[in-house]
């Protein structure tokens, strides 16, 4: 699908609201697209893949089939057995100590993960350690601030976390998934990109909105409006020498 379109973006969104019904169909179709995107910039056939907090292995699937060499690194065992199966080339291991040296990885990717991490800082450092300088990184992210960015409870976490959470229980009769300051964090785009351009080891190579379908490198450069109608960033670094 073209990248930024209507089409790609309303196709995108009709997955992300069937995705408890048909997660195969919905991350399926998500890694396609960011296999899309990655080899734009640069090619995945025979390239060393580092996919950081991957789930239960879509993204690293879809890496092999395009005849990459896709490793998994899952912190949750119960993420990785999710599709009933560990995926090939998954290995129990914590984003902020990956078990790989330095650059290893011609490719390191990670989708939707920054927002569920308690320090953003050093989960990027660790990943731009494992890439080989000229190498590719692939981050993104849901911003706290977006529509989407209480995720279950979105989009009442604007009215607050602990109300949202409390409103979905009564709704669904069940606790949510996730809760601010255990396995979700407010992070935001502005501090975000502030804080990688202030590093000497990385160059932005772009910087959009992951699903718009347009303006999508124009959305991340307004302040304050980036941090509502970005939904969820999508950075691409070149590791520097």
């Amino acid at each position: 699908m073209r990248d930024p379109s209507l089409h790609r973006s309303y196709a995108l969104f009709r997955a992300f609201l069937r995705e408890r019904t048909e997660p195969e169909h919905c991350y399926g179709l998500l890694a396609r697209d960011a296999a899309d995107q990655v080899e734009r910039h640069e090619p995945l056939k025979g390239a060393v893949v580092a996919d950081v907090g991957g789930g239960s292995g879509h993204f690293t699937e879809e890496f092999r089939r395009r005849g990459a060499h896709g490793y998994l690194f899952e912190p949750d065992p119960a993420e990785l057995t999710a599709r009933g199966r560990i995926p090939e080339g998954a290995v129990v291991a914590d984003g902020y100590l990956l078990p790989l040296a330095d650059g290893a990885a011609d490719i390191c990717f990670s989708s939707n993960v920054l927002e569920h991490v308690a320090d953003p800082r050093t989960f990027v450092s660790e990943m731009v350690r494992v890439t080989r300088p000229g190498g590719l990184i692939y981050l993104s992210f849901t911003n706290w601030l977006s529509p989407w960015g209480g995720h279950e409870t979105a989009p009442w976490h604007y009215l607050g976390a602990e109300r949202a959470r409390a409103r979905y229980r009564r709704r669904t009769g069940g606790p949510a998934k996730h809760t601010l300051g255990e396995n979700l964090f407010a992070v935001h785009i502005g501090s975000t990109l502030r804080q990688v351009r202030a590093r000497e080891d990385v160059a932005i190579v772009s910087a959009r909105s992951r699903y718009a379908p347009f303006l999508a490198g124009a959305i991340p450069r307004l302040p304050g409006i980036r941090e509502f109608a970005t939904w969820n960033l999508l950075l691409i670094l070149r590791r520097l020498p």
